[in-house]
C-alpha cells in the first residue's frame, strides 16, 4: 500500500501552509511504510507503535487503522480490532482513502471482510457460544452482512465470498 503523496511536479507557487501540509503527509507516510515493513519483519509492538504515532497526527486515515485492527485480530485483542475497523469503514465510506495504488472498492472490501472475521471470531468466543443466543445470532447475522458487503464490493474477494454465503440469516437463499 503506498499513500497518496504529493505531486512534486505541479506548477504554480505553493503557499506555506500546503507545502507545510505536504511535509506532514509525506512524513506520516514514510512512517506508515516503516510500520509495514515492521510488520512484514514480525516486530508487531514497533509496528503498533508506529501506526498509532502516524494516527496521533492524522486520525482521519482509514489505512493504518485497518493495519491496526487486523494487528489485534491476530492477537485476540478483538474488542480493539472491531473498534479500529468501525472507524477505518466509517472513514473509507465518507471518502477518506489514503493510499491510491488499490481500487476504493477493494480497500472497502478488505475493511468489511476484517469486520466479518473479527465478529466471527467474537462470535466463537464462550461467552457468546454459551450467553444468550440472540446476541449470538445477531453477532454471526452482521458477521454475514459485513462478509456479503465485502464480496459484492470486490467479487474477487474469495474468503468474504466463502464467508459471506455460509453465514447467511435463516431463510434467506
Amino acid at each position: 500500500m503506498q499513500p497518496n503523496q504529493p505531486d512534486a511536479g505541479s506548477s504554480g507557487e505553493q503557499s506555506g501552509a500546503e507545502s507545510g501540509e505536504d511535509e506532514v503527509l509525506a512524513n506520516l507516510s514514510l512512517r506508515f511504510q516503516q510500520g509495514l515493513r515492521r510488520l512484514e519483519g514480525g516486530d508487531l509492538d514497533g509496528a503498533a507503535d508506529l501506526f498509532r504515532g502516524v494516527l496521533r497526527e492524522e486520525p482521519r486515515l482509514a489505512e493504518p487503522r485497518m493495519e491496526l485492527a487486523r494487528m489485534c485480530l491476530d492477537t485476540g485483542q478483538l474488542e480493539e480490532a472491531e473498534e479500529q475497523i468501525r472507524e477505518a469503514i466509517r472513514i473509507l465510506e465518507t471518502g477518506g482513502q489514503w493510499v491510491d495504488d488499490l481500487h476504493e472498492d477493494v480497500v472497502q472490501s478488505l475493511a468489511h471482510g476484517l469486520l466479518g472475521e473479527i465478529l466471527r471470531q467474537r462470535a466463537d468466543s464462550d461467552e457468546m457460544v454459551f450467553g444468550a443466543p440472540e446476541r449470538f445470532k445477531a453477532l454471526m447475522d452482521e458477521a454475514g452482512a459485513a462478509f456479503r458487503k465485502a464480496a459484492t464490493l470486490d467479487p474477487a474477494n474469495a474468503h468474504a465470498g466463502y464467508w459471506g454465503f455460509g453465514l447467511r440469516p435463516a431463510g434467506e437463499e
